[in-house]
Formats: C-alpha cells, sequence, structure tokens
C-alpha cells in the first residue's frame, strides 16, 4: 500500500496504544488518519505483555480511563468480529502483614468513592476462590470483581481493524526518520518511503518514543526496563477462570493462560536496558525481540511464587519471556502534547499497564489531539509534569528503576523518593540542614518538609497511623499561629509576562481581572473551554507593562505551557525567571515586627495593605515583597534576587521576635484550616470556580472576554451540580488523606479531595465535592455527614466556611 502524500493525524506505533488512538480519531472525530509501524504491529513491547487488566488508580480520572479500557474490550469484537481475548476473572490483591491491610481497606474505601465495588475478604474465603494457594500468612485480601485480563496481541489487532473499519490507514514496515519542521510545528513526517505532510502528530512509538520525540526537539522521559515472566506446563486442579492474583508482600502475580499460569515480579533491584552499545536508543530492528532467559535474576520471584502456590514444585515450564517495557520516574503512564512542539502529541511509558490503560489512553489522546485540550483531569499523566531535568537520562534511569522497586511495596502516604538528591538546592539548603530539617522533593528541589526538634532524629518514619513528625508538625505549626514563622518556598515558579499588549494577553487568560494599578496583586485561576481550572496562580503588576506571575513548584513547566499556548499574539514576552529569585515567606502576627527591624521602608497596614506588591530595601538588596498568604495569617512573600537569598535569611532571623524556619507540612495544616485550595486536588480541569467557591475571584460582571467564559456564561442559572466544602472529625486518631467517601444520610455523595489535621481547631479536617441538586447553604447544612475512613464510618460536620479565622481579619492586620 502506497504512503498518502498528507494526512490529517500521523499516529506513529503500531502497538496497542497507536492502534487504540487511530481507531479513535477514525471513529470518533472521522479523522484522516495514517498509522505508521516500522515492523509489524504489536512487535515492540505489546506482543509479549502479560495482559492483566485493573482499573482502580488514586486518580478519579485515570480509574475512569481504566474503566473504559473494560468496556470497550468487553464489546469490541462484536464490533470488528476479532475476539480480544478479554475475561473478566476479577482480582485478588493478597495481604500478610497490617499495614497492607489498612492500604486495602483504604482502596476499597477509595473504589467506593470511584463507584467501583471492591471488597474485603478473609483467607478462608480467599482459599476457597483459589484452592491451590497456601493462604497460611494472610490477614486477608481485596477482592475486586471487574478486573480481569486479555490477549494483548488479540486486543490489538481488534482495534487496528476496527480503525481500518472507520477509514483510517495502517502501514506496516514504514520507519519514522525525522521530521519537516516550521518553528517549533512539525509540518512532515520524513519515513523510509517518503515524506507525509500532515497537521499533527501522534507519538506513540513505545520504546522508541523517546527517540522519535527527540527528533522534533521533545523530551520524553522512559527507561527501558527487562521485565520477566514464566508461563507453565498445565496444572491440575487451576480453573480456566481462576482470579488474576497480585500478591505485592511477595512481589509476584499470576494469571490463568490455557490451564497453567502466568507469574511475574516486580523485583527491588530491575535491571535497566543499558543501550550504550546502539548509541542510546533501542535499536530499530528490535523486532519481536527478548533477552535471554536469567533465571539467576528471577529466582527471587519463582521462590516467591512457590511459597504462595505449592504445586510449582510439580509442574514444568513451557517458556520464560525476558522482554524490555518502557517505565517513567514517577510510575505514571505519559499523555499530552509537548511543550517543546506546537502539534506532536504523546501517548508512552506504560510501566507494564499499557493493556489495561490502552483503550482508554486511545480515547483521550484522540480527543487532545483533535481539540487540543484533555477532555478531563489528567496532570498525573500530563508530559508537562516533566522539567528540564527530565534531560537528564541517567537522573531519569536512577529514579525510574527506584519507581520499578517500588511497584509492589506498601504505599505509605507521605512518602519519598530517595534517588538522584539532591538535585537542584536553594541558597538556604546548608543553612536550613544544620536546623534539622528533614527535607522532601519537588520536581528536583529539596525542600524542608519540617525540622526535627532537639534530641530526634531527622528523617522520616512511615507508617499507616500518625508518622513520626506529627508532634513537630505541631508545633512549627501553632508558632506561625502565634508568633512568626519564616519559609523557604524558592523553589515557587515564577515568570514575568511584558510588552505592550501583556495586560490584554492576561485578560484573556486569566478569569480574574489583572487590569489593577500597578503595585497590585490578583489571585486567579486560568479556565480550559469548559470552564474547568487549568492553573491556579498569582499575578503581581509591577510596572504599566510589566507582570510577575507566581505559582506552584510542579506545576511549572505545565502553566508556563498553558500561557504560552493561550496568550493571544502581539507585543508580549514571557519568560521563565525561576532560578533569578529566591523566596521567602515571613508569615504569622509577628510579622510585621520583624520586616519593620530590617527595613527602612513603611510596612504598615496603612502603606502596605494586603493584595499589595512593594520593593523593599532588605540587608542591602532590593526585595520583592507581596502581601499575600497560604496559611491565614498576616504575611508577606519577600521574592529576593537568588544570591541575596541567605543574606535576607539571616536578617530576618536576626530580628528576634522569636523567628524560626518552619516547613511545608505544617504549610499544609495551616492552609487546610483556612480553607485555601490546592490545584491538582481541590481544583482541576474538571470543576469550575463555581463550584470550587471561587466564584469571587471571576469578573463575570463585566464585559471582557477570557477563555472559560462562555461555558460558564451558559452555565450560569443552572445547577451547580456539586459544591466544595469542608469536613472535619471529632475522632483523635482519623487520619484523612483524601478520597474518602463522603456520605450525606447514609447514601455517597461525593469523596475527600485533600485531608489532613488542623491543629488550632484540634481535628481531622478534610475537602471535597459534595454532588446534590440543590447545593445552597441551608440544604447542605440540613444533612446528616460521615466520612467512610479507612473503612470505618465515622461522623463528621460540615463546614461551608473556613474552620478558622473565617473572616479574613488576620490576614488583614
Amino acid at each position: 500500500m502506497t504512503l498518502p502524500s498528507h494526512a490529517q493525524v500521523v499516529v506513529i506505533g503500531g502497538g496497542i496504544i497507536g492502534c487504540s488512538t487511530a481507531y479513535h480519531l477514525a471513529r470518533d472525530h472521522k479523522a484522516d488518519v495514517v498509522l505508521l509501524e516500522q515492523g509489524k504491529l504489536t512487535s515492540g513491547s505489546t506482543w509479549h505483555a502479560a495482559g492483566l487488566v485493573g482499573q482502580l488508580r488514586s486518580s478519579a480520572s485515570i480509574t475512569k480511563v481504566l474503566k473504559y479500557s473494560v468496556d470497550l474490550y468487553k464489546q469490541l469484537d462484536a464490533e470488528t468480529g476479532l475476539d480480544t481475548g478479554w475475561k473478566m476473572t476479577g482480582c485478588l490483591r493478597l495481604a500478610t502483614n497490617p499495614d497492607r491491610w489498612t492500604e486495602y481497606k483504604r482502596l476499597a474505601t477509595t473504589a467506593g468513592s470511584f463507584g467501583m465495588d471492591m471488597h474485603l475478604i478473609c483467607p478462608d474465603e480467599v482459599k476457597k476462590m483459589w484452592p491451590l494457594m497456601d493462604v497460611s500468612d494472610l490477614v486477608g485480601a481485596s477482592w475486586l470483581p471487574t478486573d480481569g485480563q486479555a490477549n494483548p496481541s488479540d486486543i490489538t489487532q481488534s482495534l487496528a481493524k476496527g480503525a481500518r473499519m472507520h477509514g483510517a490507514k495502517l502501514h506496516e514496515g514504514v520507519r519514522v526518520t525525522g521530521f519537516d519542521m516550521d518553528g517549533d510545528r512539525i509540518t512532515g513526517v520524513q519515513t523510509s518511503q517518503g515524506t507525509i505532510k500532515c497537521d499533527r502528530v501522534v507519538n506513540c512509538a513505545g520504546q522508541w518514543a523517546r527517540k522519535v520525540g527527540a527528533m522534533a526537539g521533545i523530551t520524553v522521559p522512559l527507561q527501558p526496563v527487562k521485565h520477566q515472566y514464566i508461563i507453565t506446563e498445565a496444572i491440575d486442579g487451576l480453573s480456566p477462570d481462576a482470579a488474576t492474583l497480585r500478591d505485592p508482600d511477595r512481589r509476584t502475580y499470576f494469571k490463568e493462560e490455557v490451564g497453567g499460569l502466568v507469574m511475574g515480579g516486580y523485583e527491588p533491584d530491575p535491571q535497566p536496558w543499558v543501550l550504550d552499545e546502539f548509541g542510546g536508543d533501542v535499536p530499530d530492528d528490535w523486532e519481536f525481540g527478548l533477552f535471554d532467559d536469567d533465571y539467576d535474576h528471577f529466582a527471587q520471584h519463582l521462590e516467591q511464587a512457590i511459597e504462595r502456590i505449592p504445586v510449582l514444585t510439580q509442574t514444568g515450564v513451557k517458556q520464560m519471556i525476558n522482554g524490555s517495557e518502557s517505565f517513567t520516574p514517577d510510575g505514571n503512564f505519559i499523555l499530552g502534547r509537548a511543550p517543546e512542539c506546537a502539534n506532536m502529541f504523546v501517548g508512552a511509558g506504560f510501566n507494564a499497564f499499557g493493556i489495561a490503560s490502552g483503550g482508554g489512553a486511545g480515547w483521550v489522546l484522540a480527543e487532545w489531539a483533535m481539540t487540543g485540550e484533555a477532555p478531563l483531569d489528567l496532570w498525573v499523566v500530563d508530559i508537562r509534569r516533566f522539567s528540564d531535568m527530565h534531560k537528564d537520562r541517567k537522573w531519569v534511569c536512577d529514579r525510574t528503576l527506584e519507581a520499578y522497586g517500588k511497584h509492589y511495596t506498601i504505599g505509605f502516604p507521605h512518602e519519598e523518593y530517595t534517588s538522584g538528591r539532591p538535585r537542584i538546592l536553594s541558597p538556604l539548603y546548608e543553612r536550613l540542614k544544620r536546623q534539622n530539617a528533614v527535607f522532601g522533593s519537588k520536581l528536583g528541589w529539596e525542600r524542608p518538609n519540617w525540622f526535627a526538634p532537639d534530641g530526634m532524629a531527622p528523617q522520616d518514619v512511615y507508617s499507616m497511623g500518625r508518622q513520626n513528625w506529627f508532634d513537630a508538625v505541631g508545633q512549627e505549626h501553632a508558632h506561625v499561629r502565634n508568633s512568626v514563622g519564616v519559609f523557604d518556598q524558592s523553589s515557587f515558579a515564577k515568570y514575568e509576562v511584558s510588552g505592550s499588549d501583556a495586560q490584554a494577553a492576561l485578560d484573556w487568560v486569566c478569569a480574574n481581572n489583572v487590569s489593577k494599578p500597578v503595585g497590585r496583586l490578583t489571585y486567579t485561576q486560568l479556565l480550559n473551554s469548559r470552564g474547568g481550572i487549568e492553573c491556579d496562580l498569582t499575578v503581581a503588576r509591577i510596572a504599566q507593562d510589566r507582570f510577575y506571575i507566581v505559582t506552584g513548584t510542579g506545576f511549572r513547566t505545565h502553566d508556563l505551557g498553558w500561557i504560552a499556548d493561550h496568550i493571544p499574539a502581539g507585543d508580549v514576552n514571557l519568560q521563565d525567571v525561576t532560578e533569578d529569585w529566591g523566596t521567602l515567606s515571613l508569615m504569622g502576627p509577628k510579622a510585621r515586627d520583624v520586616l519593620a527591624a530590617v527595613t527602612s521602608d513603611d510596612v504598615s497596614n496603612s502603606a502596605f495593605p494586603f493584595g499589595h506588591v512593594r520593593d523593599l530595601d532588605i540587608a542591602g538588596h532590593k526585595v520583592r515583597a507581596l502581601r499575600v498568604t497560604y496559611v491565614g495569617e498576616l504575611g508577606w512573600e519577600l521574592h529576593i534576587p537568588i544570591a541575596a537569598t541567605g543574606a535576607v535569611y539571616d536578617a530576618l532571623m536576626a530580628a528576634g521576635q522569636g523567628i524560626r524556619p518552619v516547613g511545608y507540612r505544617a504549610l499544609e495544616s495551616l492552609r487546610l484550616e483556612k480553607g485555601y485550595r490546592a490545584w491538582s486536588s481541590d481544583i482541576t480541569p474538571n470543576d469550575t470556580p463555581f463550584q470550587a467557591g471561587l466564584g469571587w475571584a471571576v469578573k463575570m460582571k463585566g464585559n471582557t472576554p477570557f477563555l472559560g467564559r462562555e461555558a460558564l456564561s451558559a452555565a450560569a442559572g443552572e445547577p451547580l451540580g456539586k459544591r466544595f466544602v469542608g469536613f472535619t472529625l471529632d475522632d483523635p486518631d482519623a487520619v484523612l488523606l483524601g478520597r474518602e467517601t463522603i456520605l450525606r444520610n447514609g447514601k455517597p455523595v461525593g469523596y475527600l479531595t485533600s485531608g489532613g489535621y488542623g491543629y488550632t481547631v484540634g481535628k481531622s479536617i478534610g475537602y471535597g465535592y459534595v454532588r446534590a441538586d440543590d447545593t445552597s447553604d441551608d440544604a447542605l447544612q440540613a444533612g446528616d455527614y460521615a466520612l467512610i475512613v479507612a473503612g470505618e464510618t465515622l461522623p463528621a460536620q460540615i463546614g461551608l466556611r473556613s474552620f478558622y479565622d473565617p473572616e479574613g481579619t488576620r490576614i488583614r492586620a
């Protein structure tokens, strides 16, 4: 079949992700699609995937994506006439210790929050379902009946046939060799059989996605890892409908196949595929490729498998599969449009979840490519969660191997990665380390999470209950409420927007009014075309034609990209200045006393009101001071030329007033009491400002057009459908983390988006959206509320205002 000269969309890669994307582009969007596969369909890693299909993830949106996959696989054969090998066997996850059992209690609660029915069962019930299993060490198991298994090659071929039926053209034996570029836009795909002009490209090249991305100047941070499993001979007594089995405490998984078992695992010492001899990339001719069997490395899994299923001692092995799969530095797959290229979308790095994700990933990726927006909140898999440090392939390899090794470890709350650290250091790192800081890491930045008191080791001790830092963080929290603390927030992402059209550009992308006089701040959201919240940030007007923007550390690439993609053309320049400025947040009722001691400038309330920005002279340096807070107290963010950060910190600490450094764990508890929202958890692209209680920050009263206004206007007068509210618990031992189910009059109406402890109010605090036809104050307050916390139903009190200083008098003191 001759290659066409032009296509609307070129999909690169003929594995399950590429074929699913082509299928959805053709079926849902009637797009002119060409798929290019350098070898045969499925010949990368799809063909040797184990084929387990699970659905539950910690993100509601990703769970929805995986549930879509299952629904698609159930009916695809009826459309195409090709069987997918789908079997809804259900999945058992085994627990052998109390921490794992607590994890499953929380997972079952999450499943219920997301509309899934996960059961917790005893060892005797497990034995009845899986008679060949030794259950003597079990505490219990979780049982999700709608999970299952499928044949990866059969699903992919069925999707490929479906794509062709809807008009897509699939070409095998065609290798992509480069791209024709016009600036940051691809205009043509160069191949071994000629060039195809196109409007957009979807990179689903699997293990080759990094190489294909690099041809267009984008970074796809992947690491191929060797993953092994065995296929056994037939086993007497094994049901063909046996549940898939995950035994994470033994790091193994099982599924029935042709009367025998597929068994593999995730070891703590994974083997990367070292590609130096191939120039750093997977060889182009690695078609249906496998490595030699490595029983020495696999023995750790085999020993554990025999302990669990003793009949394996008498069972032969038909085949070992030792193949490479693409893994990512955080264990989540990669979707979306790369910031470096205007029209390349990526679907790659599925961390051995490609079969479970394939149907849904193709659906959302096709929608994203055709509309330019993700159809729902996909932040946890968005390629824009990465940054420049992910260009470092050694760092990516080290962190990916750590993530792989954690695949089956217990997911303790607040657990930090340790590899590749420290990477990016604030100028205060050594000072804070000497003050017993316990650091976490965010997008490479080392940040103090808490400070260990004298006599306490400065390290996290993970647990499922209150962790070792709980009391120390409570002291930091109280200090900010009663005195004054300083937070090193130098990791904040910071941008400048300048030019004669800067205000007009920000007027369009910002939902709130930024057309304020010089010296004023604006808290604002940036919305998508549905009215959902894409960014949540602060804009400071520092000159008539110049604005300074501050946003969260982890959102640096995402928010910069969103602004760049959506500001209108004109005399406007957008620049990332993150590393130019250190940031110290001075917070607490004595903050003004400290500030007045280190500057001769007037910092009184009348001279420097809340919501303003001024330049102050501190320690011989000009400091950009923003009077704003995320803790609910009097305070300033001090943005300091990066080289002067240490000098200004030393001056603040010398000012007395009981000042002390404070960490991010205290910041979190302080913001929870105040009800300040956190983007990516409390507010997302799925939520509008009015649902989130942020309608006051939207310029609907004027006539200024802005992105998302049409959607908000269309919804005006209609029921909100859901509303963001707070809850407290009286139970002193309840640990809230988010995703706990909200019950109203005994019925599920939502789940928590974030949770923690409020030390001033003395209670656990959680926030989430309550779904209701009537979301008025009176209607919501009339309900009787409870939260399901790790399987236990606890009475809860609803709060429609801040739990701390609801009038906001302290921040304006």
